[in-house]
């Protein structure tokens, strides 16, 4: 018995390292809705914007924390993308970790 206990002690600092697997905080479908007009520019293959001329990166599969932590420095200003930068604007929370969700979902094929 003492041995079964050691051997759980031993081995769940490990388990709680793990990362874990799923979706960000948010509604997936109430993500859904919210995303419709990120999906102009993140969701068209090879879409590259005019000026100046880069890629528009494909959201779908991107994991949640990154598309939230994007959000929120397009919101604050660290980010620079005057586009970007006014929709982060008129997010909340909740929408960002929502938005998120879908998109992490998408990538999955979990999106509703």
């Amino acid at each position: 018995m003492k041995t079964m206990r050691l051997a759980v002690l031993a081995v769940l600092p490990l388990l709680l390292s793990l990362p874990t697997t799923g979706v960000a905080q948010g509604d997936i479908s109430a993500g859904r809705d919210k995303a419709y007009t990120c999906m102009g520019c993140h969701a068209v293959e090879g879409y590259r914007n005019a000026y100046p001329s880069f890629r528009v990166p494909k959201l779908g599969g991107q994991h949640a924390d990154y598309i939230v932590s994007a959000l929120k420095a397009y919101q604050a200003g660290d980010r620079q993308h005057a586009t970007m930068q006014a929709l982060a604007a008129t997010l909340s929370e909740q929408d960002m970790q929502d938005i998120a969700a879908y998109f992490e979902a998408a990538g999955q094929g979990n999106a509703q």
